[in-house]
């Protein structure tokens, strides 16, 4: 147990800290959805805009599908969709309007998680399919970010100028009577882009102050379309000011018949979800986390800390226990003559090195560089062995082979250990 002590403190450290991040996710709840997406419940996105909608009695619906398809009943709500094509008229006018801000004024919207590279662009396909449904008699909204040309509004003949974003929140108010201002008197919201509407158009909201168009429904074909300058209008964060919420539910029960669709295909989130995606999404990939450190924790306290030592007595057991299975082996096969072979090997290792001869040396070898480094008691010893080791036939023979080799062996530091003598003359 004091072994995996640091585990458990580690592994409750990493607890906590898993625990700590649920909950600080738990706070902050829909993170993961888009800028203007409705389902984040950021200050920033359009959740609010989508329940008071619904719970108004406005058959709206979230679309997860591009709009090469655009069915002929729906109106579909494009809220903070970039379009393919889209470019800077007057870069140097956005420049100076733009300069102070650090939000709103930024002409590209600000993506947040996953999304960020998961979010598409409105490409030529689908807006020619946009733009044939609106033709046709169909309708949509359309809430553009920043104040850059592209294909939807140049079809509609519509240019954007960009804010001053040094200006306070503007008060936008209706120009003229129409269906999508009932009951509004006033707007209260940050604008990113003043509108310059074709002669056919029908302004909706107009700066109180400026003068300028804000919103407007632009016809197209047999249809129309309701072009918004001011995304933060959709925001959670403004539905609360004056007449906003009532202005939006004017305004979308008022476009056009059938369901309201807000587009979601284009803030990352489409019908065809993998389990990584839907594990992603509501946070199960930190429950599968949490269970792959368990699984790894519960490896790691398997071992301890240090070389393994196993207890004293079980390794004496096991030994004494093997020793006994080979000697049955042996007797029971009748291996006298190898088992005396075997010993006299060993021995024969033993001596080579005070020989000054390798270890694979035979026994005539050794027994001729004993007697040569002075120890003819060593070699008259081997001789013997190695003739008597020939002679074992049962065990009580080979228990006296090993008991000689014992003593012979032991006989190696012996204190008479004689010096090397000098070669023989003649």
């Amino acid at each position: 147990m004091r072994d995996r002590f640091p585990l458990l403190v580690v592994g409750g450290l990493l607890l906590t800290a898993v625990l700590t991040t649920f909950l600080v996710r738990g706070a902050r709840r829909n993170t993961f959805a888009d800028t203007l997406s409705t389902y984040r419940a950021q200050e920033d996105g359009a959740r609010a805009l989508f329940l008071l909608a619904q719970e108004s009695g406005l058959p709206v619906t979230r679309r997860m599908a591009d709009l090469r398809i655009v069915s002929g009943l729906g109106t579909p709500v494009l809220l903070a969709v970039e379009v393919s094509g889209a470019y800077e008229d007057d870069p140097d006018q956005t420049a100076l309007a733009a300069e102070p801000d650090a939000g709103l004024a930024d002409e590209h919207v600000p993506r947040t998680g996953f999304n960020a590279f998961r979010a598409a662009a409105l490409d030529d396909d689908e807006t020619e399919q946009l733009l044939k449904h609106v033709r046709e008699g169909g309708s949509a909204i359309y809430v553009p970010w920043g104040s850059r040309e592209n294909p939807v509004l140049q079809a509609l003949n519509v240019k954007l100028f960009k804010a001053d974003t040094t200006l306070p929140m503007r008060t936008l108010v209706p120009p003229q009577p129409t269906p999508y201002t009932l009951g509004v008197e006033r707007v209260e919201a940050k604008v990113q882009a003043y509108l310059e509407l074709p002669q056919m158009a029908v302004p909706v909201l107009e700066d109180e102050r400026l003068g300028m168009f804000v919103a407007a429904v632009v016809p197209y074909g047999q249809g129309r379309v309701l072009v918004v300058g001011a995304p933060e209008l959709a925001m959670n964060q403004a539905l609360a000011r004056a007449d906003n919420a009532q202005f939006w539910l004017s305004a979308l029960a008022s476009i056009g018949p059938g369901p309201i669709e807000f587009d979601e295909f284009h803030h990352g989130f489409t019908n065809e979800r993998s389990v990584v995606d839907f594990a992603r999404r509501y946070g199960l990939h930190f429950a599968v986390l949490q269970f792959l450190l368990g699984v790894a924790l519960w490896s790691v306290s398997l071992k301890r800390f240090g070389r393994p030592r196993p207890p004293p007595e079980s390794s004496r057991v096991g030994a004494t226990d093997a020793l006994f299975a080979m000697g049955r082996l042996y007797r029971e096969g009748r291996h006298h003559g190898f088992s005396a072979q075997l010993i006299l090997r060993g021995l024969t290792q033993d001596l080579a090195l005070h020989a000054g001869l390798p270890a694979h040396a035979s026994a005539d070898a050794v027994t001729h560089g004993l007697r040569e480094r002075g120890r003819a008691d060593l070699a008259q010893g081997l001789e013997e062995l190695t003739t008597d080791s020939r002679a074992v036939t049962r065990d009580t023979d080979l228990q006296q082979l090993a008991e000689r080799a014992a003593r012979l062996r032991q006989r190696l530091h012996s204190a008479g250990a004689a010096r090397p003598s000098p070669p023989e003359t003649t």
